[in-house]
Protein backbone atom coordinates (compact mmCIF):
# COMPACT_ATOMS: atom_id res chain seq x y z
CA UNK A 1 0.00 0.00 0.00
CA UNK A 2 1.59 3.24 -1.24
CA UNK A 3 1.55 6.39 1.14
CA UNK A 4 -0.87 8.27 -1.20
CA UNK A 5 -3.53 5.33 -0.39
CA UNK A 6 -3.37 6.31 3.02
CA UNK A 7 -3.89 9.87 2.25
CA UNK A 8 -7.36 11.39 3.25
CA UNK A 9 -9.45 12.21 -0.16
CA UNK A 10 -9.61 15.50 -1.11
CA UNK A 11 -13.25 15.44 -0.94
CA UNK A 12 -12.64 14.52 2.74
CA UNK A 13 -10.53 17.43 3.18
CA UNK A 14 -12.78 20.02 1.35
CA UNK A 15 -15.73 18.93 3.56
CA UNK A 16 -13.75 19.49 6.16
CA UNK A 17 -12.63 23.26 5.45
CA UNK A 18 -16.52 23.40 4.67
CA UNK A 19 -17.15 22.56 8.40
CA UNK A 20 -15.05 25.00 10.21
CA UNK A 21 -15.97 27.77 12.34
CA UNK A 22 -14.87 30.28 9.79
CA UNK A 23 -15.50 30.63 6.15
CA UNK A 24 -12.61 28.57 4.05
CA UNK A 25 -11.88 31.19 1.35
CA UNK A 26 -11.19 28.93 -2.28
CA UNK A 27 -9.43 30.71 -4.93
CA UNK A 28 -9.83 30.63 -8.25
CA UNK A 29 -7.40 28.71 -10.53
CA UNK A 30 -7.06 28.28 -14.40
CA UNK A 31 -3.87 26.39 -15.20
CA UNK A 32 -0.84 25.23 -13.05
CA UNK A 33 1.07 28.26 -12.93
CA UNK A 34 -2.05 29.94 -11.26
CA UNK A 35 -2.53 26.86 -8.94
CA UNK A 36 1.06 27.17 -7.67
CA UNK A 37 0.43 30.52 -6.69
CA UNK A 38 -2.30 30.80 -5.16
CA UNK A 39 -0.95 27.74 -3.53
CA UNK A 40 2.29 29.51 -2.46
CA UNK A 41 -0.06 32.11 -1.16
CA UNK A 42 -1.76 29.94 1.30
CA UNK A 43 -5.21 29.40 0.07
CA UNK A 44 -5.97 26.04 1.30
CA UNK A 45 -8.78 25.46 -1.77
CA UNK A 46 -8.69 26.23 -5.06
CA UNK A 47 -11.66 26.81 -7.18
CA UNK A 48 -10.88 25.44 -11.34
CA UNK A 49 -12.91 28.32 -12.43
CA UNK A 50 -15.09 27.75 -15.78
CA UNK A 51 -14.61 31.14 -16.68
CA UNK A 52 -10.89 31.59 -16.28
CA UNK A 53 -10.15 28.01 -17.90
CA UNK A 54 -12.48 29.26 -21.01
CA UNK A 55 -10.31 32.28 -21.16
CA UNK A 56 -7.40 30.82 -20.94
CA UNK A 57 -8.30 28.79 -24.13
CA UNK A 58 -8.88 31.86 -25.38
CA UNK A 59 -12.88 30.92 -25.83
CA UNK A 60 -15.72 32.78 -24.28
CA UNK A 61 -17.62 31.24 -20.93
CA UNK A 62 -20.46 29.76 -23.03
CA UNK A 63 -19.38 26.59 -23.62
CA UNK A 64 -17.70 26.97 -26.03
CA UNK A 65 -14.44 24.73 -24.73
CA UNK A 66 -15.65 21.32 -24.51
CA UNK A 67 -15.72 19.55 -21.32
CA UNK A 68 -12.96 17.32 -21.85
CA UNK A 69 -10.81 20.46 -22.35
CA UNK A 70 -11.76 22.07 -19.22
CA UNK A 71 -11.28 18.85 -17.17
CA UNK A 72 -7.66 18.38 -18.85
CA UNK A 73 -7.00 22.34 -17.41
CA UNK A 74 -8.53 21.34 -14.08
CA UNK A 75 -6.32 17.84 -13.96
CA UNK A 76 -3.34 20.57 -14.06
CA UNK A 77 -4.79 22.76 -10.91
CA UNK A 78 -4.98 19.34 -9.04
CA UNK A 79 -1.57 18.34 -9.89
CA UNK A 80 0.23 21.54 -9.65
CA UNK A 81 -1.39 23.02 -6.52
CA UNK A 82 -1.78 19.46 -4.26
CA UNK A 83 -4.89 21.21 -3.08
CA UNK A 84 -8.08 20.26 -2.16
CA UNK A 85 -10.27 22.05 -5.57
CA UNK A 86 -13.64 22.54 -6.26
CA UNK A 87 -14.53 22.14 -10.05
CA UNK A 88 -16.73 24.17 -12.03
CA UNK A 89 -18.87 21.72 -13.82
CA UNK A 90 -21.12 24.29 -15.42
CA UNK A 91 -24.76 22.86 -16.63
CA UNK A 92 -23.05 19.69 -15.89
CA UNK A 93 -22.73 20.11 -20.03
CA UNK A 94 -25.95 18.36 -21.31
CA UNK A 95 -28.30 16.53 -19.63
CA UNK A 96 -28.33 13.94 -16.74
CA UNK A 97 -25.25 11.21 -18.58
CA UNK A 98 -23.03 14.33 -19.45
CA UNK A 99 -23.09 15.46 -16.15
CA UNK A 100 -22.08 11.92 -14.39
CA UNK A 101 -19.68 11.12 -16.91
CA UNK A 102 -18.22 14.76 -16.42
CA UNK A 103 -18.29 14.27 -12.38
CA UNK A 104 -16.92 10.62 -12.26
CA UNK A 105 -13.73 12.21 -14.79
CA UNK A 106 -13.44 14.98 -12.49
CA UNK A 107 -12.72 12.23 -9.61
CA UNK A 108 -10.49 10.29 -11.49
CA UNK A 109 -8.00 13.38 -11.72
CA UNK A 110 -7.84 14.14 -8.35
CA UNK A 111 -10.84 16.99 -7.94
CA UNK A 112 -11.98 17.54 -4.31
CA UNK A 113 -15.50 17.75 -6.16
CA UNK A 114 -17.87 19.20 -9.01
CA UNK A 115 -20.58 22.26 -8.66
CA UNK A 116 -23.18 22.31 -11.27
CA UNK A 117 -25.64 25.00 -12.17
CA UNK A 118 -29.70 24.90 -12.75
CA UNK A 119 -29.18 26.52 -16.24
CA UNK A 120 -29.93 25.45 -18.95
CA UNK A 121 -27.31 24.46 -21.67
CA UNK A 122 -25.37 25.76 -23.39
CA UNK A 123 -25.26 28.47 -20.69
CA UNK A 124 -23.85 32.11 -20.59
CA UNK A 125 -21.69 33.44 -18.12
CA UNK A 126 -23.47 34.79 -15.27
CA UNK A 127 -22.57 38.50 -15.92
CA UNK A 128 -23.40 38.54 -19.19
CA UNK A 129 -26.51 39.86 -20.51
CA UNK A 130 -30.17 38.97 -18.77
CA UNK A 131 -31.22 35.72 -20.52
CA UNK A 132 -30.16 33.24 -17.92
CA UNK A 133 -33.30 30.48 -17.89
CA UNK A 134 -33.25 28.31 -15.69
CA UNK A 135 -33.66 24.27 -15.90
CA UNK A 136 -36.64 22.34 -14.52
CA UNK A 137 -36.20 21.59 -10.79
CA UNK A 138 -36.87 17.89 -11.89
CA UNK A 139 -34.40 17.85 -14.20
CA UNK A 140 -31.63 19.40 -12.09
CA UNK A 141 -32.57 17.16 -9.27
CA UNK A 142 -31.74 14.19 -11.36
CA UNK A 143 -28.29 15.39 -12.56
CA UNK A 144 -27.57 15.69 -8.83
CA UNK A 145 -28.78 12.00 -8.27
CA UNK A 146 -26.93 10.73 -11.15
CA UNK A 147 -23.47 12.37 -10.57
CA UNK A 148 -23.64 10.67 -6.51
CA UNK A 149 -24.46 7.55 -7.89
CA UNK A 150 -21.57 7.51 -10.34
CA UNK A 151 -18.78 8.26 -7.87
CA UNK A 152 -16.60 5.92 -6.29
CA UNK A 153 -15.96 7.62 -3.35
CA UNK A 154 -18.37 8.82 -0.97
CA UNK A 155 -16.07 11.34 0.40
CA UNK A 156 -16.31 13.48 -3.22
CA UNK A 157 -18.33 16.60 -2.92
CA UNK A 158 -21.59 17.25 -5.14
CA UNK A 159 -22.02 21.44 -4.41
CA UNK A 160 -25.48 22.84 -6.26
CA UNK A 161 -25.81 26.07 -7.55
CA UNK A 162 -28.81 27.90 -8.23
CA UNK A 163 -28.50 31.05 -10.62
CA UNK A 164 -32.30 31.73 -9.51
CA UNK A 165 -31.19 35.08 -8.40
CA UNK A 166 -29.24 35.77 -11.53
CA UNK A 167 -32.37 34.83 -13.25
CA UNK A 168 -34.34 37.21 -11.71
CA UNK A 169 -36.83 34.43 -9.98
CA UNK A 170 -36.62 35.96 -6.27
CA UNK A 171 -36.06 34.76 -2.93
CA UNK A 172 -38.70 32.24 -2.83
CA UNK A 173 -37.84 30.28 -5.89
CA UNK A 174 -33.72 30.25 -4.95
CA UNK A 175 -35.24 28.58 -1.61
CA UNK A 176 -37.48 26.23 -3.32
CA UNK A 177 -34.90 24.99 -5.90
CA UNK A 178 -32.00 24.66 -2.38
CA UNK A 179 -34.34 22.64 -0.54
CA UNK A 180 -35.17 20.39 -3.55
CA UNK A 181 -31.07 20.12 -4.56
CA UNK A 182 -30.54 19.12 -0.90
CA UNK A 183 -32.91 16.59 -1.08
CA UNK A 184 -31.56 15.06 -4.72
CA UNK A 185 -28.15 14.43 -2.56
CA UNK A 186 -26.07 17.39 -2.96
CA UNK A 187 -23.52 18.36 -0.41
CA UNK A 188 -23.14 22.11 -0.66
CA UNK A 189 -25.08 24.85 -2.51
CA UNK A 190 -23.48 27.47 -3.94
CA UNK A 191 -25.90 30.67 -4.00
CA UNK A 192 -25.04 33.33 -6.82
CA UNK A 193 -25.75 36.88 -7.06
CA UNK A 194 -24.33 39.61 -9.50
CA UNK A 195 -26.15 42.76 -7.24
CA UNK A 196 -23.30 45.27 -6.30
CA UNK A 197 -24.29 44.61 -1.85
CA UNK A 198 -24.14 41.41 -0.03
CA UNK A 199 -27.78 42.22 0.61
CA UNK A 200 -30.04 39.62 -1.40
CA UNK A 201 -27.32 36.80 -0.49
CA UNK A 202 -28.09 37.88 3.52
CA UNK A 203 -31.71 37.05 2.77
CA UNK A 204 -31.13 33.66 1.56
CA UNK A 205 -28.43 32.89 4.17
CA UNK A 206 -30.39 33.93 6.64
CA UNK A 207 -34.05 32.07 5.66
CA UNK A 208 -31.44 29.23 4.33
CA UNK A 209 -29.94 28.54 8.01
CA UNK A 210 -27.88 25.34 8.30
CA UNK A 211 -29.60 22.95 6.06
CA UNK A 212 -26.34 22.38 3.74
CA UNK A 213 -22.62 23.98 3.57
CA UNK A 214 -23.51 27.68 1.68
CA UNK A 215 -20.84 28.98 -0.94
CA UNK A 216 -20.64 32.57 -2.36
CA UNK A 217 -18.35 34.30 -5.25
CA UNK A 218 -18.85 37.76 -4.35
CA UNK A 219 -16.98 39.21 -7.40
CA UNK A 220 -19.73 41.90 -7.27
CA UNK A 221 -20.08 42.71 -3.49
CA UNK A 222 -16.15 41.93 -2.83
CA UNK A 223 -16.09 44.82 -0.55
CA UNK A 224 -18.29 42.99 2.09
CA UNK A 225 -16.25 42.03 4.82
CA UNK A 226 -15.54 38.67 5.99
CA UNK A 227 -16.57 39.25 9.14
CA UNK A 228 -20.24 39.59 7.67
CA UNK A 229 -19.91 36.36 5.99
CA UNK A 230 -19.30 34.81 9.79
CA UNK A 231 -22.20 36.22 10.88
CA UNK A 232 -24.13 34.87 8.39
CA UNK A 233 -22.91 31.11 8.50
CA UNK A 234 -21.34 31.14 4.93
CA UNK A 235 -19.34 28.28 4.32
CA UNK A 236 -17.30 28.95 1.54
CA UNK A 237 -16.16 32.09 -0.17
CA UNK A 238 -14.94 32.05 -3.65
CA UNK A 239 -12.29 33.94 -5.36
CA UNK A 240 -13.47 32.69 -8.86
CA UNK A 241 -11.64 35.27 -11.20
CA UNK A 242 -9.15 37.67 -9.66
CA UNK A 243 -6.65 35.93 -10.70
CA UNK A 244 -7.04 35.69 -14.10
CA UNK A 245 -8.14 39.15 -14.38
CA UNK A 246 -5.08 40.35 -12.75
CA UNK A 247 -3.07 37.92 -15.43
CA UNK A 248 -5.14 40.24 -18.27
CA UNK A 249 -4.64 43.57 -16.54
CA UNK A 250 -0.31 42.60 -16.03
CA UNK A 251 -0.30 40.90 -19.73
CA UNK A 252 -1.92 43.79 -21.23
CA UNK A 253 -0.06 46.31 -19.82
CA UNK A 254 3.55 44.69 -20.30
CA UNK A 255 2.66 43.99 -23.94
CA UNK A 256 2.12 47.85 -24.21
CA UNK A 257 4.99 48.75 -22.82
CA UNK A 258 7.04 46.73 -24.26
CA UNK A 259 5.63 47.79 -27.86
CA UNK A 260 6.02 51.17 -27.29
CA UNK A 261 9.13 51.90 -25.03
CA UNK A 262 11.36 48.58 -24.96
CA UNK A 263 12.00 46.17 -22.43
CA UNK A 264 13.52 48.41 -20.25
CA UNK A 265 10.64 49.91 -19.39
CA UNK A 266 9.08 46.07 -18.25
CA UNK A 267 11.86 44.62 -16.44
CA UNK A 268 11.69 46.17 -13.08
CA UNK A 269 8.15 45.66 -12.81
CA UNK A 270 8.04 42.00 -13.83
CA UNK A 271 8.77 38.75 -12.20
CA UNK A 272 12.60 37.76 -12.57
CA UNK A 273 13.47 34.60 -13.90
CA UNK A 274 15.15 33.51 -10.43
CA UNK A 275 11.77 34.26 -9.23
CA UNK A 276 10.53 32.02 -11.86
CA UNK A 277 12.85 29.15 -11.12
CA UNK A 278 11.96 29.24 -7.71
CA UNK A 279 8.27 29.06 -8.11
CA UNK A 280 8.38 26.11 -10.49
CA UNK A 281 11.31 24.35 -7.99
CA UNK A 282 13.98 23.67 -10.09
CA UNK A 283 16.44 23.38 -7.27
CA UNK A 284 14.32 20.61 -6.28
CA UNK A 285 15.06 19.53 -9.95
CA UNK A 286 18.97 19.97 -9.35
CA UNK A 287 18.90 17.92 -6.46
CA UNK A 288 16.61 15.15 -7.31
CA UNK A 289 19.36 14.71 -10.41
CA UNK A 290 22.40 14.27 -8.09
CA UNK A 291 19.71 11.69 -6.21
CA UNK A 292 18.65 9.45 -8.82
CA UNK A 293 21.87 10.20 -11.46
CA UNK A 294 24.74 8.00 -11.79
CA UNK A 295 26.11 9.77 -8.34
CA UNK A 296 24.09 7.17 -6.29
CA UNK A 297 26.48 4.97 -4.89
CA UNK A 298 25.16 1.49 -4.62
CA UNK A 299 23.27 1.73 -7.85
CA UNK A 300 27.09 2.35 -9.23
CA UNK A 301 28.69 -0.04 -7.69
CA UNK A 302 26.23 -2.63 -8.81
CA UNK A 303 26.42 -1.38 -12.08
CA UNK A 304 29.94 -1.75 -12.29
CA UNK A 305 30.06 -5.37 -10.23
CA UNK A 306 27.51 -6.64 -13.66
CA UNK A 307 29.74 -5.05 -16.07
CA UNK A 308 31.53 -7.27 -18.05
CA UNK A 309 35.67 -7.41 -17.81
CA UNK A 310 37.39 -5.85 -21.26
Amino acid sequence: MSMADLAPHPGAALRALLGGPEPVVLMGAHDGLSARIAAEAGFPALWASGLCISTALGVRDSDEASWTELLDMAARVVEASGLPVLVDGDTGHGNFNTARRFTARAERIGAAGVCLEDKLFPKMNSFVGDDHVLAPIGEFCGKIAACREALDNPDFVVVARTEALIAGAGLEEALRRAEAYRQAGADALFIHSRKPTVQEIAEFAREWGTALPLLIAPTTYHATPMEEYVKLGISGVIWANQSMRASVAAMREACRSLRNNGPAAVEAGIASLDELFSLMKYEQLAADEKRYGDEVPHVAALVNAQEPAS
